[in-house]
């Protein structure tokens, strides 16, 4: 099959990272209000408990299938009987994950029954999910089109069909709802993609089961601090402190969407680059990706910190005060999360890696339970907040340690170091503009602007090297 373009697909992927930004602006703070504390809580905790059977339904396949399909995708024989053992797999995985759902729910979600089984959509819809397959293809111009298309009509209907709490329902059937539709919308793009759905018996199957457990180990451990955290607030403490940490989550989740765009886009790239063995190109690519990385976590990380207490209530509203603390101590994750994605995405998994891979996120779980432990009893949504940020560390250190004899790490901290410094120049500006007295709202535009202008204007000369500027102003001024 032909390759795609890898810059038109990080445009592609970029386009949709910035459509999820800005939806959220558009919808949080509205649902943030209707809905309140408690009701986010709800669908929070309800959401994470669906989340662990969905995770055994998809059993690794979204990382093993985009791998195995990007090293197949120039042979139309392997492709086929690869894509056809994978999806077998997949839908009998599921429908036994949504079997044993429904019985938990009809045995211990008496509290939350109707809301379990709103969310008992995203099961359904994993039944039928094939966005692996364009992933591993680079088809990521038909995933953008449909995200695209399926997020505005949930927003649509969002202001339409949920006016109070007592929508809640409504509101987790339109989110679970749209995650069914995108995955049906897939299947017309699927034809035209000359893939046939081959015969498979028992043997065909076998050989991905191994490997698909290997990398299921790894995504059982990262839910353990990714979705462990609500689970463990909700039973030890309340539903409405699941509620304060879930938007601070969000908030946190809005910048990092646009950093892990270019893992998801690299992850095939690179897995096809290492099956060709082509090493200088493969940490080239490393190494371009870890400093716009860099370039993009550290501001992000110090700019959250210092606008969160302005942006917070004027988002959420002053019910959310408290989401404002969790938001800062969940923004240090940000540089620590983005470098591990890098080396995750782009060396480990690639390379097929897959032991350091799981020990780095076994490490990180255990951390993050033991902390999770000892600081949530005691202080709440802040102590998971706070045991998330020792477990990313250490998962980042871990994964750092493994691929130092490979890696240029000392390249990396020169990096990381030059964009600190500016950062903190950065940071010092928009503190100094944070202490005047006028309009709430003007003053976080006028933070957020003069920090970004003043962080671009300081890594102008880095910018350049990335983005040909005079050659885009020379093509507009042609245009004239």
């Amino acid at each position: 099959m032909k390759q795609k373009s890898l810059k038109a697909n990080f445009l592609y992927n970029i386009f949709y990272q910035i459509l999820t930004i800005i939806i959220p602006f558009i919808t949080t703070p509205y649902i943030a209000r209707v809905i309140g504390p408690k009701g986010a809580g709800i669908n929070s905790y309800t959401y994470s408990v669906v989340s662990y059977f969905l995770l055994f339904a998809n059993l690794g396949i979204s990382n093993y299938g985009n791998r195995l399909i990007a090293k197949n995708r120039d042979n139309e024989d392997k492709l086929s009987k690869s894509f056809s053992s994978l999806f077998k797999i997949h839908i009998i995985t599921t429908a036994i994950m949504l079997i044993i759902y429904i019985f938990y729910v009809m045995i211990f979600g008496a509290n939350y029954k109707l809301f379990y089984l709103c969310q008992s959509l995203y099961l359904i819809s994993a039944l039928v999910d094939i966005s692996w397959l364009f992933f591993g293809l680079e088809e990521f111009k038909i995933i953008t089109i449909r995200n695209t298309i399926i997020k505005l009509i949930l927003t649509c209907c969002i202001f339409i069909f949920v006016r109070s709490y007592d929508d809640l329902y409504i509101y987790i059937l339109l989110l679970s709802g749209s995650g069914l539709l995108s995955q049906i919308l897939l299947f017309p793009f699927f034809k035209k993609l000359n893939i046939k759905i081959c015969k498979t018996n028992f043997k065909d199957l076998k050989k991905h089961i191994k490997p698909l457990l290997i990398l299921f180990i790894p995504i059982i451990a990262l839910s353990i601090y990714k979705l462990m955290d609500k689970i463990m607030l909700g039973g030890m403490t309340t539903i409405t402190e699941v509620g304060f940490y879930e938007y601070a989550e969000r908030i946190i989740n809005l910048p990092m969407t646009i950093i892990t765009a270019l893992g998801t886009v690299m992850l095939p790239r690179m897995s096809n680059l290492a099956s060709k063995n082509d090493d200088k190109k493969f940490i080239e690519y490393i190494n371009k990706s870890m400093k716009v990385i860099l370039f993009l976590s550290i501001p992000l990380c110090f700019g959250i910190i210092i606008v969160s207490p302005i942006f917070v209530p004027i988002f959420l509203g002053n019910a959310y005060k408290k989401t404002s603390y969790i938001t800062t101590i969940l923004a240090l994750t940000i540089p620590f999360i983005a470098c591990a994605n890098v080396i995750r995405t782009q060396y480990l998994i690639p390379k097929e890696n897959d032991k350091d891979f799981i020990i780095s996120l076994i490490l990180g779980a255990i951390v993050n339970l033991f902390l999770n432990l000892i600081f949530i009893p005691k202080y709440s949504s802040i102590g998971a907040a706070i045991a998330t940020l020792i477990a990313e560390i250490a998962v980042m250190l871990y994964q750092v340690i493994k691929v130092k004899n490979v890696l240029n790490i000392k390249l990396y901290v020169e990096d990381a170091f030059s964009f600190f410094l500016k950062a903190i120049i950065m940071s010092i500006v928009i503190y100094i503009i944070s202490l005047f007295n006028f309009n709430r709202i003007i003053k976080l535009i006028t933070m957020v602007l003069f920090g970004i202008g003043i962080y671009f204007l300081m890594n102008y000369k880095y910018i350049t090297t990335v983005v040909n500027i005079k050659k885009i102003l020379k093509g507009n001024f042609k245009k004239r």
